[in-house]
């Protein structure tokens, strides 16, 4: 049968909207993993490492906002286990956020699915184990979020995309440097060597293989790179090109051209590099911040950018960076990276139409990252209380027991630090749908980072010295950047406002992994008594129960 007329037309608007529906509900992704151990020589020497269906790194999360990710992780490690989705937003769901405030782990031996829709989010992500100190041992991978078809992407698209995953890196099995935090004193926390995607520096004696990347002359490459380390933050550069910086951890920058970029532990980036040079090979380096080094040291990543039509070797010296003791010159870059407020990301509307230049905020938390003496013992601490880890999850006695016995809401000091280091048990209320103010104050004299799992932080301030009201005055309201983690330089604060949009039990951390895994992190429990499903999902059917 023959349509013509209105009737055709409705046909085609039906299956416009079918088409359109597809893409706003997603597709659902079924992931099977095994999570091991393996004996293996990423840098020199064989060493047990954590992989995933036989991989070090793990295997690429490829998905588009709004897909639907089924992971079923097998644990086959002699511990338990947890794995957190670093930067992905967990919306109405933070039961599938991985860490130990919200779930029970996977006990060795056992499986558990994890189920999350990636919603309103797009670019560059990662994953890690987020307990036992297990990131030191492997278990990190990448996650891609792309733009659905309906929505522009602010750049021509790459001839090619690369993950590029840089990070520190010990030669001892990771329950040997574990076993070092637990005592009077943290040992020797110094890693000894800088991975590209699980591979040795090029150049380094008795290891097999480095990292390369082929392309061809005249292309454009998107590289995104992570900082999957423990502790050091890094300067990347590669020799003889130049950087367009397009992303960061969901959210579409200005486009903005560097010799070299700085990358926090924790972080990640997208940026557009053109092979515009004479057919060759050239480094790409990673140096260690605020950490002496020189061109032969294992702690300064080496890999490769291979032309196709290159018949030469790369060859020295290595393109120079900046000073790694030079604070400025890192805040300076910080500050220059900005929203780009005419681009779309997961949605049709522009970025700069959820803006902060005229918000009012609700709260504001003064949080100073410190060193605390706890009965004898050294601990790290947010404002001189180190948590303490119990053994039933936070989210588990807020559903089964209103949290009795098992936190205290809010005996957390949000604007004042402790007299005396302490332990806790910090859970904190964040106001439904309000505005909050966060000040870190990094008292350590290390660089530091920060994360809140299910929200993106609008960063809009860094200073010296201590944080006066009156700091407010130096803040960029007109386009701070959003992404998921923030470095926070030693004896200097940062700024961020959250949009407490997102009810549920979150994670608020250091990603330094000593600092998190002695104490430096707490909870924000963002509630809303509304029972409507909508507003947040209920335990899944699969929940596990434990303490």
């Amino acid at each position: 049968m023959a349509f013509s007329g209105p009737c055709k037309w409705l046909i085609k608007c039906a299956a416009l909207l079918a088409i359109l529906a597809a893409q706003v509900n997603g597709i659902d992704i079924y992931l099977e993993w095994i999570v091991d151990i393996n004996y293996i020589s990423p840098a020199q020497f064989i060493q047990p490492v954590i992989t995933i269906n036989g991989m070090f790194p793990g295997p690429l999360i490829n998905a588009t906002t709004n897909d639907f990710v089924h992971v079923n992780v097998y644990n086959n490690l002699d511990e338990p286990l947890l794995i957190t989705w670093n930067g992905i937003q967990q919306r109405l769901n933070s039961w599938q956020d991985g860490v130990s405030g919200t779930n029970c782990p996977i006990e060795p031996g056992q499986n558990w699915t994890y189920v999350f829709q990636i919603k309103d989010q797009i670019g560059t992500f990662t994953y890690f184990p987020s307990i036992n100190f297990q990131k030191a041992g492997g278990g990190f991978g990448p996650i891609r979020v792309n733009n659905r078809n309906v929505i522009n992407v602010p750049f021509p698209k790459p001839e090619a995309e690369f993950d590029l995953m840089i990070g520190d890196w010990f030669y001892n099995d990771y329950k040997v440097i574990r076993s070092n935090q637990n005592g009077i004193s943290f040992g020797n926390n110094v890693p000894n060597v800088f991975l590209m995607n699980g591979k040795a520096p090029y150049g380094l004696p008795n290891t097999l293989a480095s990292e390369s990347f082929t392309v061809t002359q005249g292309k454009t490459y998107r590289f995104r790179i992570s900082n999957v380390g423990t502790a050091l933050s890094f300067n990347f550069r590669i020799q003889n090109h130049q950087m367009v910086l397009v992303e960061t951890e969901g959210s579409y920058t200005n486009q903005t051209t560097f010799d070299s970029l700085d990358v926090h532990v924790g972080q990640s980036y997208s940026v557009l590099v053109t092979a515009n040079q004479v057919g060759a090979d050239y480094f790409m380096v990673a140096t260690p911040k605020l950490l002496d080094t020189d061109d032969n040291s294992s702690l300064v990543a080496k890999g490769v950018l291979h032309y196709a039509n290159s018949a030469t070797t790369v060859t020295g010296p290595l393109p120079s960076g900046p000073d790694p003791f030079d604070l400025e010159f890192s805040v300076n870059q910080a500050k220059s990276i900005r929203w780009n407020m005419t681009a779309g990301a997961a949605r049709p509307n522009p970025q700069g139409t959820f803006n902060v230049s005229n918000v009012t905020l609700t709260q504001t938390f003064i949080l100073h990252g410190s060193l605390a003496q706890i009965n004898g013992v050294p601990r790290y601490a947010v404002n001189n209380v180190s948590y303490l880890t119990p053994n039933t999850p936070l989210k588990l006695a807020d559903q089964f027991v209103n949290g009795s016995g098992v936190y205290q809401l809010d005996a957390f000091p949000v604007h004042s630090i402790n007299d005396a280091g302490a332990y806790g048990t910090s859970v904190v209320t964040g106001d439904h749908k309000g505005w909050l103010e966060i000040v870190f104050k990094n008292d350590l004299e290390a660089m530091d980072s920060w994360h809140l799992d299910g929200y993106g932080f609008y960063v809009v301030g860094f200073g010296g010295g201590e944080w006066t009201p009156k700091s407010r005055n130096t803040y960029n309201l007109l386009d701070p950047v959003v992404r998921s983690t923030v470095q926070v330089y030693p004896g200097w604060w940062t700024a961020v406002y959250a949009f407490l949009d997102n009810p549920g039990m979150w994670n608020l951390r250091s990603q330094h992994l000593t600092h998190w895994y002695k104490g430096q992190e707490l909870y924000i429990r963002v509630h809303d008594d509304d029972p409507n499903p909508l507003k947040e999902k209920p335990p899944p059917e699969n929940v596990l129960l434990c303490g």
